[in-house]
């Protein structure tokens, strides 16, 4: 079958040698197997890099047929790029990685071989956390068990290192949504799929392009873009706070009308109204959080724009 490899790129020129290098052994070694057929490719997709990593991807696609390098018109984001490179590649299945090696490229023979059982998903998935901070680890573990008790389908540990078959992405391209979160529109697809189990490992060079502030955003797009529960428990807070509400109304008429101890005080006038704007105010965010979704996606903007490809080398 031909493979095809997609990898999105932002300011990747310091880990994108190995990367090409590591990947080009791989390929090599499969086509000699008979594993893959010729015309297999990675796709190395630029996602508007400020630094010289199209230039080297430009020198990569030129210099051989194993590299193919697509150019957005600006930075569209990691989810963005990746599907623009899902969509270009014509592979007969297609694995998605990212540039800075942590993901053991290793176990991309193991993801063929699966391939090669009729699997039509092949899930790339940690065995371990033992290097990430004791802060990472535990907030990845309390997000995925947060999406599953919201009622969203994802794979624990698991990122975007994925084989996909053919029909799988066709099926992919169906979904016309905006606000991308493809680790959990993956499993939604159905078909025939299995796990592939592997060490994370150090990122080989440069630095992580998911900040703090990026990570809390795309955890917060994985919530709101799949499960409608925060507006289901904000309905349900509001109709026990209004329990409450009565239930304290009815006790302070009590404590007015049959005793002589209805002292105003501070307390009992202020606690209600900081605990009701305090609410009033998160559920206003929640809210807000996805009317805001709603008007992104009412638009219909194209998700990227193409600007260029480099030139595949030909045989003589």
């Amino acid at each position: 079958m031909k493979l095809s490899v997609v990898i999105p790129c932002y300011n990747e020129e310091a880990v994108l040698p190995e990367t090409a290098r590591r990947l080009r052994e791989i390929l090599e070694r499969l086509l000699r197997d008979g594993k893959i057929a010729e015309g297999s490719a990675v796709w190395l997709v630029d996602d508007g890099s400020s630094d010289r990593t199209w230039q080297l991807i430009d020198e990569l696609g030129r210099a051989s047929p194993l590299f193919i390098g697509v150019k957005l018109s600006r930075n569209r984001g990691h989810q963005n790029a990746l599907l623009a490179g899902l969509h270009c590649a014509d592979g007969d299945a297609i694995i998605s990685l990212d540039a800075d090696l942590q993901d053991d490229v290793g176990v991309i023979e193991k993801m063929v071989d699966a391939y090669g059982q009729g699997y039509h998903i092949v899930y790339g998935v940690r065995n371990n956390r033992q290097l990430d901070s004791w802060f990472k680890r535990w907030s990845a573990e309390r997000y995925y068990a947060l999406l599953r008790f919201l009622g969203v389908d994802v794979i624990p540990n698991h990122a975007d290192y994925r084989l996909m078959s053919r029909v799988v992405v066709a099926a992919l391209k169906e979904y016309g949504e905006v606000n991308l979160f493809l680790r959990g529109i993956i499993p939604q697809l159905g078909f025939p799929s299995t796990r592939i189990y592997y060490e994370r490992g150090e990122r080989a060079a440069g630095e992580s392009k998911y900040p703090l502030r990026k990570m809390v955003a795309f955890a917060i797009d994985g919530i709101t873009s799949f499960s409608p529960v925060p507006l289901r428990l904000i309905a349900a807070l509001g109709a026990i706070v209004f329990v409450l509400s009565g239930c304290t109304s009815v006790w302070v008429l009590a404590i007015k009308l049959f005793t002589d101890r209805a002292i105003p005080g501070w307390a009992s006038t202020t606690l209600p109204i900081y605990a009701l704007g305090g609410i009033q105010l998160l559920s206003l965010g929640v809210a807000g959080e996805y009317i805001a979704k709603t008007y992104m996606e009412s638009k219909r903007r194209p998700r990227f724009f193409i600007e260029r490809t480099t030139q595949v080398p030909r045989s003589p």
